[in-house]
């Protein structure tokens, strides 16, 4: 194909622009790729580390101390959302622990023990003995076991909101990674849930859901509240607003970062183009003057575009994928540092952007060249 060659021995004859070009295109895709991945990075790594062991959805009874009834039309409406990951019905109940004249409240979230580590991850958060929790066992807090001196395999005394004692084994030590947890909050299993409280078997004191995707909890909260109007629902987009400011801020600033890179590659390649147009007028001219069409003369810078637009893509794929490797390898094992991911879907995003953009880039000087009046451009002597 003419146009083709033509546009392939226009760049070549310009090495150092057509270097240039290509840079400045990689330049702004390996921009878009690393930022995009390392706030998309971030903001999971927040995610996991504020919401990651706690339940996004709540649903307890409409009136207060109430049991809520985890019925089976429940259990179904769960079970049927892809985006439900675990679902921990419990019983809550509050104690005294007592130790000649030490005392501490705790509240016992009491469930089945691999339930509660599908949100709570319990069993990474071990600080001694081993995750347990038979009916008698208790798992308690690091802050609560050094302040109250008990180590697991311990027997402890509580009293509860009956006035009965009950005597549990510390299974295990966990630190939830919050002092005010750690001092007031333990887990223990099912059936001592239900005989402190005496409980039916389908009656607990909340369901606590985790989602796999943490956004799509108040849509949730709603349909289930359509379903169940007798149920309450707490949702931690509601109930922690700040958090959701934050998260939706770091999304908001990935938008802009993308729209101003584009911006700045597209300016790049239109005015230089448009240069190489007006330098390759003459040469444009005679072609014309010697046959070529005006559609053919400017398909010329548009398979310009498409080549720098490749190469740029390109290299800015390979950039910024070395930058990510580069990021891990220096700052992954600092202290606070997290792991960047590159998002495959972003990333393939970026790059159909930067060959569009390009594309697009190319579209004013095309238009230009094929208006171009052969005549005048040999009369002007180019």
């Amino acid at each position: 194909m003419l146009s083709l060659r033509i546009a392939v021995r226009f760049l070549l004859k310009s090495p150092i622009q057509t270097v240039l070009i290509v840079a400045g295109i990689a330049v702004g895709i390996a921009v878009q790729i690393f930022v995009g991945s390392l706030i998309a990075s971030l903001q999971s790594f927040l995610i996991d580390q504020t919401l990651g062991s706690s339940p996004h959805l709540t649903l307890t009874a409409k009136a207060k101390g109430e049991f809520i009834d985890y019925n089976q039309a429940l259990r179904i409406k769960l079970k049927k959302n892809a985006v439900v990951k675990a679902v921990v019905p419990q019983r809550t109940v509050s104690a005294i622990f007592v130790k000649g004249s030490q005392s501490a409240p705790l509240s016992i979230k009491c469930a089945d023990a691999t339930k509660l580590d599908s949100i709570y991850k319990l069993k990474s958060k071990l600080k001694g003995g081993d995750y347990s929790l038979g009916d008698n066992e208790i798992i308690v807090g690091s802050d609560f076991a050094s302040g109250q001196n008990v180590r697991p395999g311990d027997m402890i005394k509580l009293t509860l909101a009956s006035r009965a004692v009950k005597e549990l084994r510390v299974s295990s030590i966990v630190d939830l990674g919050n002092k005010q947890a750690n001092e007031t909050v333990a887990f223990a299993g099912t059936g001592f849930g239900r005989a402190a409280l005496g409980a039916s078997v389908n009656r607990y004191s909340a369901v606590e859901i985790q989602l796999s995707q943490v956004f799509q909890s108040t849509a949730i909260a709603k349909n289930l509240a359509g379903a169940f109007p007798d149920i309450t629902i707490t949702d931690w987009q509601i109930e922690q607003k700040s958090l959701l400011s934050g998260l939706q801020a770091q999304s908001s600033s990935t938008f802009m970062i993308q729209f101003f890179v584009l911006i700045a590659v597209a300016l790049g390649i239109a005015s230089t183009l448009s240069i190489s147009a007006i330098q390759k007028t003459r040469q444009i001219g005679i072609l014309k003057a010697l046959g070529m069409t005006d559609g053919r003369s400017g398909t010329i810078f548009l398979w310009q575009g498409l080549f720098l637009g490749f190469l740029g893509s390109l290299g800015g794929l390979l950039l910024g994928l070395g930058l990510i490797a580069i990021f891990s390898v220096t700052a992954g094992a600092k202290p606070g540092s997290f792991p960047i991911t590159p998002q495959t879907t972003f990333v393939i995003v970026s790059v159909g952007i930067g060959l569009a953009v390009a594309m697009l880039s190319a579209i004013l000087p095309s238009r230009r060249t094929a208006r171009l009046d052969p005549i005048e451009v040999i009369q002007s002597g180019g």
